[in-house]
C-alpha cells in the first residue's frame, strides 16, 4: 500500500507521458480538500475529519489507506505552486455531478470548525472556478454543507 501511495506522488512530480499512476484521481482530490483544511489558520481535528470523510465518500479506501493519502496530500499540497495539475486531473475524471458532490465536501471542511473564514471562502471560489463549477451550483453545494452542518 505504502509503495503504491509512494509511486503516486512519485508520479505527480514527474508525470509520465502515458497516463501516470492509477491512484492520481484520488490524491489530486485529497490534496484539495487538504488545500480547504490549510486555508484556516488553525487545522482542527474536526476539518480533518471532514477531509478523511470526504475522502471515504469519494473513494473505497482502507483507514491506513486513508491516512497514508491525507499524509501524502499535505506533502503534495505544501510543495505545489499552483493548482492546475490537481485541479485538470478532477477535470478530466470527473463528470460534473461528482465535482459537485467534492465541492460540498470541500465546503464541510471549510465549515468544519463553525466558521467561515475570508480566505477559506477565496480558496473555495478559486478551487471551484478552476474546477468549472458553474455559479448556482457552486452556491447549492455551498447550502447543502451548511444544512449538513447545522448552519
Amino acid at each position: 500500500m505504502l509503495k503504491t501511495l509512494k509511486e503516486l506522488f512519485d508520479a505527480l512530480r514527474t508525470p509520465a507521458a502515458g497516463g501516470g499512476a492509477p491512484h492520481q484521481l484520488e490524491l489530486a482530490t485529497a490534496v484539495m480538500l487538504v488545500e480547504v483544511m490549510r486555508a484556516d489558520a488553525e487545522m482542527s481535528d474536526a476539518e480533518r475529519d471532514a477531509v478523511i470523510a470526504g475522502l471515504r465518500d469519494k473513494f473505497h479506501l482502507a483507514d491506513d489507506e486513508l491516512a497514508q493519502l491525507v499524509a501524502l496530500a499535505h506533502q503534495a499540497s505544501r510543495e505545489a505552486s499552483d493548482y492546475f495539475r490537481f485541479t485538470s486531473m478532477i477535470n478530466d475524471g470527473f463528470d460534473m455531478p461528482q465535482k459537485l458532490r467534492m465541492v460540498e465536501h470541500m465546503w464541510r471542511v471549510a465549515y468544519a470548525d463553525g466558521v467561515l473564514s475570508a480566505h477559506e471562502n477565496h480558496v473555495m471560489r478559486r478551487l471551484a472556478d478552476l474546477l468549472h463549477i458553474p455559479h448556482g451550483a457552486y452556491v447549492h453545494a455551498k447550502m447543502r454543507a451548511q444544512a449538513a452542518q447545522g448552519l
